[in-house]
């Protein structure tokens, strides 16, 4: 094994813009499914289909949690700036 390859293996594979952008896909995915849970209802006996089926919930929220996975997805296979050479 080359003392490249020693060195890259001692690094570990992922730098902290690495983490920051895991990080940043974790929080869209936390608002993400926030925004899909929704509100309580004021009178659980009584369906408002206005509340279930709200632009927030319906579109919103997937797409948010959908972006969430992509940013996870880029961090992960973002290779570290010190190893782009």
């Amino acid at each position: 094994m080359s003392t490249d390859k020693k060195q890259a293996i001692s690094k570990g594979l992922f730098n902290k813009q690495n983490y920051l952008l895991m990080l940043a896909g974790l929080v869209v995915l936390a608002i993400g499914f926030f925004l899909m849970a929704g509100g309580k209802s004021a009178d659980p006996k009584i369906f408002n289909d206005n509340d279930v089926y709200s632009t927030t919930r319906i579109t919103i929220a997937p797409l948010m949690i959908i972006a969430g996975f992509i940013i996870e997805i880029f961090a992960i296979m973002k290779k570290p700036a010190d190893s782009q050479k």
